[in-house]
């Protein structure tokens, strides 16, 4: 095991050596809702610095993990975005290839919005009925016991909903989004029966398959990693719910309403306040053994983490971005500075 080590130490330093000749552009993957602040923190950056505008790709969180994790060196991202934080699992395979060092930097708050076109009814739902209509499986009404989802329609769910087809557009496996839609959303309303959710501590393998799994009969239609071409999936078909981070709504709002959830609607404020029951971090992490190698990495850092991008009134805000309260952001901002290793 040492001497695997050694040999990926020496391979990094190697790749390191040729980096700076091989690519002088910052290279960033990831999350698809992170994908618009990065974006515009790396047009800025460019704009304003003597650095070349950093490329950013929209893979998905987990898509972009994987590319980040890959190894050192010029072939491989410097930084990846993401809507949940780095599994445990992800900072393995990084260390498993050689990616020791990673900085974690928080950016914000978003809300994961179910939201449908204008020229639609707006949908009023809690997470029970969020639950109920797009897992796998749910407790039969007779019986309790879990039974393959037989609901068609929102009104099988719930009687107060209208009898419109079940049909969300969603995200992928691989995004960030989907993740905590699942662990937000689905999970929140499949607690609400009381047996599951006993279930979390005598099988939470049990309790994380039925709480996270969602349905694959049609109901539930992934429709990629790119949230705006769910915002036109929705306006071309009336009938669809879609499932995307708030920023999306904010940015979309002439032809897009968020569905309320627990009587509570998407807004700033709400995700702000935390009263919007599904609201989630947003991360980004940087490969410490390309900074100082790849041109502009530290100074990307202290640009995106600047009061005036990221700050109440900074120009993130405007895309949507939830900023964090000042203290948490100041405690985030240091760490990020000064290239703290991620710690678990």
């Amino acid at each position: 095991m040492l001497k695997k080590s050694l040999i990926l130490a020496a391979t990094a330093t190697v790749a390191l050596a040729t980096a700076a000749e091989a690519r002088d552009q910052i290279r960033i993957v990831g999350s698809s809702t992170v994908f618009p602040f990065s974006t515009t923190v790396a047009e800025q950056f460019g704009k304003t610095s003597s650095f070349k505008t950093p490329v950013v790709e929209s893979t998905g969180s987990g898509g972009g993990l994987k590319l980040f994790c890959e190894g050192v060196g010029p072939d491989h991202p410097d930084i990846t975005n993401a809507s949940r934080r780095i599994k445990q699992s992800e900072v393995d395979r990084c260390a498993k290839n050689g990616v020791n060092d990673v900085i974690e930097v928080k950016i914000g708050y978003d809300g994961i919005v179910m939201g449908n076109s204008k020229k639609a009814k707006g949908m009023t739902l809690s997470l029970r009925d969020v639950f109920l209509a797009l897992a796998k499986d749910v407790p039969s009404e007779t019986d309790g016991k879990l039974m393959p989802n037989p609901y068609k329609t929102w009104k099988d769910v719930n009687p107060a909903l209208p009898a419109a087809k079940i049909e969300v557009l969603g995200p992928p496996p691989t995004s960030g989004t989907r993740d905590a839609f699942a662990e937000l959303a689905l999970e929140g309303g499949c607690k609400s029966f009381d047996w599951i959710k006993a279930l979390k501590k005598s099988d939470k393998t049990m309790y994380k398959s039925v709480c996270h799994t969602i349905r694959e009969d049609g109901a539930y239609v992934e429709a990629g990693e790119n949230d705006n071409l769910i915002v036109q999936k929705l306006d071309a078909n009336p009938n669809a719910l879609g499932v995307f981070g708030f920023s999306f709504l904010d940015q979309n709002a002439d032809t897009i309403q968020g569905s309320k959830v627990d009587g509570v609607e998407p807004t700033f404020e709400a995700i702000s306040d935390g009263s919007y029951p599904v609201s989630r971090s947003l991360f980004f992490y940087v490969k410490k053994d390309h900074v100082g190698v790849i041109p502009g990495i530290q100074e990307f850092i202290a640009e995106f983490t600047s009061d005036k991008a990221w700050g109440e009134d900074g120009y993130l805000s405007d895309k949507g971005l939830i900023p964090m309260p000042d203290d948490e952001r100041s405690q985030w901002q240091t760490r990020a500075t000064g290239l703290q290793n991620l710690s678990m």
